[in-house]
């Protein structure tokens, strides 16, 4: 373990967390709030971050395990730092209820603890809602864009970072791969914000629904979220970009570069729509008496399946009361989740798919134990050490979730309240059903309560493996220096 590098990285980490915290100071001076709570925090920041990384480190070199562990604490630390400006600000009283806000953003999950929101400062609203946009592509993916970093190193980074099964290179640079991910994250989010604005909603409102979508996080300024703009427009623009931040962003750079059937054959992505025109369509007819209307119905469905199915967590209406049908339908959506690399959570459609595809193959060799039978995802053959690591994913996941959802049914809550807060926030939707539901928050929940669930956000979003290894003893176990003997001359 390179004690140092990890060091180094992280206060560099420290650093572009301080300059991010510049936009709300500017927010807050051109609405004319108080500055304070975003420049302290700033300032911690920055003398932290030149403490930890003004030298550079002699051993520069990273691991796999260097990678996870780097990940992990400078999540954590950004979290704790992020919370200082709800803290400061006075909008949270307690410093865990802001560390909660804060995961949840960072972690695109849009779980709160808010009662109403429309109370709070600009700036304050600015914040909450940037950290979704930060966090949706990866905060280490933008350190790689902006920082020298050798490819070695920012590919440990970036499979620790980045959601799905398999993490690659677009071009033969990490860094240029960083930037051209960032580069399509930030025009489709502008493209979002431009087109809102045309339909009337303001420019401020624009912003902070955009980084919602864009991140798939779900914090609105508004009480009743997207639903209190009673406007069908903005739930068609937002819905339909809430799908398309759940695709892959890797097909988005295929299509720019003219390699568009590669995009056509993609498996992932035709599962993925698959799953939610068939979500729509059902919802729509089991809802359909309600509304008495199939179009009103129509876009509703299509709405809450767009935003749970990438686990964004707007909301147009309260779907707490629609059909058990329907609301059994949007909970297997939050485990299904978006695809890989998108900025979507959830199990991921690509591990669904191979899950799928390894369980209907096993079941044949029962039947037919001398056939050989190659799993195909994508069009190519998997190796075991993919299914491997899918199952042992699975197999995590698993043990996390029902553990989090016996510690949490100690505070009392009903099961469904419990059993939909631990998937919402482990899945990184935010709304779950009962008291967590689209029209309730987080905020019955003790100090533990919370800071569970806050590590269940930090587990979801980073596929796990990064935050469970952290507590792994061998994980820090420093590898020995290697000495060369000198030839003597001869």
């Amino acid at each position: 373990m390179n004690n140092r590098m990890i060091q180094f990285v992280i206060g560099k980490i420290l650093l572009v967390e301080a300059a991010l915290l510049l936009l709300p100071m500017l927010v807050a001076l051109f609405y004319r709030e108080q500055v304070i709570p975003f420049l302290i925090p700033a300032v911690l920041l920055t003398g932290l971050g030149l403490l930890l990384s003004l030298r550079t480190p002699e051993q520069t070199g990273l691991f796999a395990r260097d990678g996870l562990a780097i990940v992990a604490l400078a999540w954590i630390f950004m979290s704790l730092f992020g919370a200082l400006p709800f803290y400061l600000s006075g909008s949270m009283h307690s410093y865990v209820d802001c560390i909660f806000e804060t995961v949840s953003g960072f972690t695109t999950t849009g779980a709160s603890i808010l009662p109403e929101v429309e109370s709070l400062g600009r700036a304050i609203l600015f914040w909450r809602s940037f950290t979704h946009w930060v966090g949706g592509m990866g905060v280490l993916v933008f350190a790689i864009a902006i920082l020298p970093m050798s490819d070695g190193h920012g590919m440990h980074l970036l499979r620790a970072e980045v959601p799905g099964p398999t993490v690659g290179k677009l071009v033969s640079r990490m860094s240029d791969t960083a930037k051209i991910l960032y580069g399509i994250y930030l025009v489709m989010t502008l493209v979002e914000i431009v087109l809102l604005v045309l339909g009337g909603m303001s420019l401020f409102d624009a912003c902070i629904h955009a980084f919602g979508t864009a991140g798939t996080g779900g914090f609105s300024d508004r009480n009743l979220s997207v639903g209190a703009y009673q406007n069908p427009y903005f739930d068609i623009v937002i819905g339909v970009f809430m799908i398309l931040f759940g695709i892959n962003f890797s097909l988005y750079y295929y299509l720019l570069v003219g390699r568009a059937r590669e995009v056509f054959r993609s498996e992932e992505l035709w599962t993925y729509l698959g799953i939610v025109g068939a979500s729509v369509l059902a919802i729509t007819v089991d809802i359909a008496p309600i509304y008495h209307s199939v179009g009103t119905s129509l876009r509703h469905a299509f709405f809450q399946v767009s935003s749970i199915i990438t686990t964004t967590g707007y909301a147009t209406v309260n779907f707490d009361t629609w059909p058990s049908f329907s609301k059994a339908i949007l909970v297997a959506l939050m485990f299904v989740g978006a695809c890989a690399g998108s900025t979507g959570g959830g199990i991921k459609v690509s591990r669904v798919v191979i899950l799928v595809k390894t369980s209907i193959s096993d079941m044949r060799r029962m039947l037919h134990p001398n056939a050989v039978s190659t799993v195909r995802f994508e069009g190519k053959p998997i190796c075991d050490k993919q299914i491997r690591g899918v199952h042992t994913f699975l197999t995590v996941y698993l043990i996390i979730f029902i553990g989090s959802i016996l510690l949490l049914s100690l505070e009392g809550a009903d099961l469904i309240t419990t059993f939909t807060a631990v998937a919402a926030c482990i899945n990184n939707i935010g709304p779950g059903l009962g008291a967590v539901g689209p029209q309730g928050n987080f905020a019955a929940f003790s100090p533990l309560g919370k800071l569970l669930l806050s590590f269940d956000m930090l587990v979801g979003r980073l596929e796990i493996f990064p935050m469970v290894l952290l507590f792994a003893p061998s994980i820090w176990k420093i590898r020995p220096r290697i000495k060369f003997r000198q030839r003597p001359n001869l």
